[in-house]
């Protein structure tokens, strides 16, 4: 049997668990409800509890505990460890997962390098890293009509705190004004080997615990807590989380975390202070993974601005004599 995923609290276990077997033909994957997997051989099923073989130990699963079951491992192979394991996507570009719950403070301390800070000559935004090849997301409008584009790395240093890295000539890869997307990457050296950030496998729902990091105002590194409002509020014709996260200037294009530590939403825009408080926005998760397995059909060009709007040829005229107020008249005459 194997185990992918073993967390939930200590009470599930019968007998300390280690490293685990091969799985047996007739091995389930059992989905807990605060979303961590167990794979294994169910031996026993009670009116309260299954019991699990791990092949060398059981474990007992409540069954108040467990959201569903699954015949054989799961697609993807998401099952997680108690330490919050991952797998990568299908594409190979970006990682999901699903971590054990965590308070903010140590979720911020193990994601928090995937967070960057970007700068342009006209303003700065944020940003996180996917993979550990330098590709980032942020949203179109902090790159937008920029040639120069840096990027701000925070790595944990020897020592405690965070080292702080800049980093020239980011490109842009992919462009996708109409939800606000935009794919770019730095070039790290060989010796940079930064966090990158896990996108999320479910969907949020209103009155989830989330947080955002990001550099509103210039003010780096700064960490705003909330809920989901809504998970689903449409704003000119796009799907949008709604927060009471604080999300000001700066946050733009950055992530909006779940307590899992996975990124739910890129933070996209905020209701303006003389107007209204506690309405943040974000770009739902499932729109930035299309954005990047789609990545090729919005490949940016230099010679082209990628701004989204595409301008057609004027109609043909439908008659071939003159417009009347033409008519017997030298174009141009007085």
């Amino acid at each position: 049997m194997s185990i992918r995923g073993i967390g939930t609290s200590a009470a599930l276990l019968v007998v300390a668990a280690g490293i685990a077997a091969a799985p047996g033909d007739g091995f389930e994957t059992i989905v807990l409800k605060d979303g961590q997997r167990v794979v294994g051989d169910v031996v026993a099923e009670k009116a309260d509890a299954l019991y699990v073989d791990l092949g060398y130990d059981l474990l007992k699963v409540p069954r108040e505990s467990i959201a569903r079951r699954t015949k054989g491992e799961e697609a993807g192979g998401e099952a997680v460890a108690a330490a919050g394991a991952t797998a990568a996507d299908p594409s190979g570009f970006f990682t999901t997962g699903s971590p054990r719950p965590a308070p903010v403070k140590e979720l911020v301390a193990r994601y928090g390098e995937a967070v960057i800070a970007i700068e342009t000559p006209s303003g700065k935004g944020s940003g996180f890293l996917i993979n550990d090849e330098g590709y980032a997301i942020t949203n179109a409008h902090v790159i937008e009509g920029e040639t120069r584009i840096a990027a701000i790395l925070y790595q944990n240093a020897k020592g405690g705190g965070l080292s702080r890295k800049r980093v020239e000539d980011v490109e842009i890869v992919a462009v996708n004004p109409f939800f606000d997307l935009a794919l770019i990457r730095l070039p790290l050296g060989e010796d940079v080997k930064p966090e990158h950030a896990i996108l999320g496998t479910e969907e949020v729902n209103s009155g989830d615990s989330v947080f955002a990091v990001g550099n509103p105002l210039g003010m780096e590194r700064t960490v705003t807590q909330g809920i989901v409002s809504n998970r689903s509020r449409n704003l000119e014709g796009q799907i949008y989380i709604q927060t009471d996260t604080a999300i000001n200037p700066g946050n733009s294009g950055g992530p909006l975390f779940n307590q899992r530590g996975e990124v739910v939403g890129v933070t996209s825009r905020g209701a303006r202070a003389d107007m209204a408080d506690n309405l943040g926005f974000a770009i739902p998760v499932a729109y930035v993974k299309d954005f990047i397995r789609h990545r090729e059909a919005f490949a940016f060009d230099k010679t082209n601005p990628n701004s989204g709007y595409r301008y057609l040829d004027p109609p043909r005229r439908s008659r071939r004599e003159k417009p009347e107020g033409l008519l017997g008249k030298t174009v141009g005459a007085r």
